[in-house]
């Protein structure tokens, strides 16, 4: 297996986090080139694509004996598969939709997973300079001030985060209002971002206190897991195993 050192890991994703979100920053004021991928509401832009190819040339530049797993390639046919290789799971511009409509929340998640387990995790809203990073064992952080997840218990007293998908589907869209209909029910508030790796983000700071969603990909949450767990947050499947070779 090839070496891993997480710090130096974390030093070289930092550097192209922070270069690939020079082109997020300075795209969300233009006009997007846009393509559909699975549905109407499933996007890609140019930038997804520019970003996804800036950090897969630089870390395996670093790094050549590490693998990949990105949005955009697996999109594009790449198989999406974890072993226990050291994998960088990269999804290039997390709340696409956002982004197409310049909403000022989108980020560039970037996450080096070993034996299966997060070592290192980014995401970097580079429109609100918010830098998020963990490394296993080490904490998590906000611009290199280290979070805290609330610790609240009680539901009733929860800001809690959803997400109402991108599916147009009649019966999916009933499900998702069914859900957040009674989740809004049983909690203090309920907000979404359209952005899962920002939403665990949030959630690792204590700026919320739970995140609910289903029907993500691995490189939505494998940074933001990370971050939740060093932030003394908890993560759990309700399906009791991740699906890795889940296609979009």
């Amino acid at each position: 297996m090839a070496n891993v050192e997480p710090q130096e890991c974390l030093s070289v994703a930092l550097k192209l986090v922070k270069q690939a979100g020079d082109l997020v920053r300075d795209a969300i004021k233009k006009k997007k080139n846009i393509e559909m991928k699975s549905s109407a509401v499933d996007l890609v832009t140019e930038t997804d694509k520019a970003v996804e190819k800036l950090l897969i040339t630089g870390l395996s530049s670093a790094f050549p004996d590490h693998k990949f797993i990105g949005e955009e390639s697996v999109a594009g046919g790449e198989k999406c598969v974890l072993t226990d290789e050291p994998t960088w799971i990269i999804d290039p511009v997390d709340g696409t939709m956002n982004f197409v409509h310049s909403f000022p929340y989108t980020c560039i998640s970037v996450a080096l997973w070993v034996n299966k387990d997060a070592e290192v995790g980014i995401v970097y809203n580079p429109i609100l300079e918010h830098m998020f990073t963990a490394l296993k064992g080490q904490g998590a952080y906000l611009n290199d001030e280290k979070i805290s997840a609330s610790g609240e218990t009680d539901l009733s007293k929860a800001l809690v985060f959803s997400e109402m998908g991108t599916s147009h589907d009649p019966e999916k869209v009933d499900t998702v209002i069914t859900n957040i209909t009674t989740l809004l029910t049983k909690v203090h508030g309920c907000r979404t971002m359209g952005c899962a790796a920002l939403h665990m983000s949030h959630v690792a700071r204590g700026a919320a206190d739970a995140n609910y969603t289903m029907g993500v990909h691995c490189w939505d949450i494998a940074a933001g897991s990370l971050l939740v767990k060093e932030a003394g947050g908890v993560v759990i499947d309700t399906a009791e195993s991740v699906p890795w070779d889940r296609a979009p």
